[in-house]
């Protein structure tokens, strides 16, 4: 397990282009890998979060709720697995939806890094030297999008252009996933207080 969390990874991450062919077409992807990656990169937030060095750090600590990093990391992970592979299996991609997940995951290992490492930077900078550690995580999301880019494209076999086409499509279809998502809760809830107020009626009648 331990060779699979860091040889196949860091493969990716300085060849994707082949780590991806390899990922999907040698079967060396795992999805408990790219699940592992999901859970070091949501521990790695909350941890930066928690203990990143008050020249960058903003947050009130008692404000944090590590439950929220569900809402902000782990919800949109799987809203762009599910919206890219609903949007491209009606495109002709060939990815399958544990595929998307797998190249998802592995994908993330830069953030993973990056913001392990920025706990350690953001406790020994100074206020001038700042900048470093917001350039690190601007270069780590690069890196990421860069990364995600090369996998959405091996995974499905597109073109360049076709593959940015279907990565702004999917951000739109987890807009609609969401808006979907509230609508139904906030249906479900006017279902429920129109049952309790007629519910509620009858008992004062009766």
């Amino acid at each position: 397990m331990l060779r699979e969390m860091t040889k196949t990874p860091f493969y990716v991450l300085l060849h994707p282009f082949q780590g991806f062919w390899d990922l999907k077409y040698e079967n060396k992807g795992k999805l408990r890998v790219a699940l592992c990656m999901l859970l070091l990169l949501t521990t790695a937030t909350i941890l930066l979060r928690q203990y990143a060095g008050f020249v960058v750090n903003f947050n009130f600590p008692l404000d944090l709720n590590s439950i929220n990093e569900l809402q902000d990391i782990v919800l949109p992970f799987f809203l762009w697995c599910i919206a890219n592979w609903s949007l491209t299996t009606l495109m002709d991609g060939e990815g399958k939806f544990k595929e998307i997940v797998i190249t998802t995951g592995y994908a993330i290992l830069p953030l993973v890094l990056m913001r392990f490492g920025n706990i350690l930077i953001s406790n020994v900078i100074t206020l001038r030297e700042s900048a470093v550690y917001y350039m690190i995580d601007s270069f780590s999301t690069l890196w990421f999008v860069w990364l995600l880019f090369i996998g959405t494209m091996i995974v499905h076999q597109y073109t360049v252009l076709k593959t940015l086409f279907t990565m702004m499509l999917t951000l739109c279809v987890m807009g609609i996933i969401i808006f979907l998502i509230l609508l139904i809760f906030s249906l479900l809830q006017e279902m429920v207080g129109f049952i309790l107020s007629i519910y509620n009626e009858i008992s004062y009648r009766t």
